[in-house]
């Protein structure tokens, strides 16, 4: 029986909000796996340091200015990257933002801007990237929740993020039945507590400390330790999963 194959070789991909965090480290994985990466994320972002990392290690790696909340911009994202490597058949969606407020008090437009973000600008990558998979004949894509779509975090009022994970969860599921006969398979990956520079603002930084020592393992994930389970989604070796969501937490959501 041949060994499921983990190599990402001659594939082309798109990583949204590649540029730092958990995005940059999964560009930096699929690269060294042998795929052509197209790395995006916003005007002004780190997109050219990610790009010179993964040239520098003989990887190949393109860069584009986008709003994944804009359905053009992502459409012209993957034209982009189509043109540079050939047919798109692997995506990662990690654009996300972050903050706080009370449910009591906080404004509408707060809502909005992290759901439009959070939930909407995976819509609309998963729908540019879905259509030039659908053309292309197949593919791959992984988007990324966290394990804040399973629970309410303790210490934490973001009911707008949660809100907006889980549905990214949901949406998840709801492509993979769509396209399956298509040959798209579509998962998620939930990281638990994650050094990143989101878990750096305020009114989480000062708590890291105390999420790694709730975590059965011990402590807080690198983005490293989300790039493999998101690159296995990706690869040959998970040919007939689709439609999970995969918590790497750690163990958090056990206890």
């Amino acid at each position: 029986m041949a060994i499921p194959s983990f190599s990402l070789e001659k594939k082309t991909a798109v990583v949204t909000g590649a540029s730092s965090g958990i995005g940059r480290a999964i560009a930096l994985a699929l690269a060294g796996l042998g795929a052509s990466v197209g790395c995006i994320d916003l005007e002004g972002s780190d997109l050219d340091g990610v790009v010179n990392e993964i040239r520098s290690t003989g990887g190949s790696a393109t860069s584009i200015s986008a709003d994944v909340t804009r359905a053009d911009d992502m459409v012209a994202a993957v034209a982009f990257v189509e043109g540079k490597f050939g047919p798109l058949s692997l995506a990662v969606n990690a654009a996300g933002i972050a903050n706080a407020a009370p449910a009591e008090s906080m404004a509408v437009e707060q809502w909005k801007k992290v759901l439009d973000v959070d939930l909407t600008g995976v819509f609309l990558s998963c729908q540019a990237e879905g259509n030039a998979m659908l053309r292309n004949g197949g593919g791959a894509i992984v988007n990324i929740a966290s394990m804040s779509a399973t629970i309410a975090n303790r210490g934490l009022v973001q009911a707008h993020y949660n809100a907006a994970k889980a549905g990214v969860v949901q949406l998840g599921k709801s492509l993979a039945w769509e396209w399956a006969s298509r040959g798209i398979r579509v998962n998620s990956v939930s990281p638990g507590y994650t050094n990143t520079p989101m878990t750096k603002r305020p009114e989480q930084a000062s708590a890291m400390a105390g999420y790694a020592n709730d975590t059965p393992l011990g402590r807080n994930a690198e983005p490293e330790d989300i790039a493999g389970p998101v690159a296995f989604l990706l690869s040959d070796a998970a040919s007939f999963v689709t439609g999970t969501d995969l918590l790497v937490d750690g163990g958090f959501v056990i206890w």
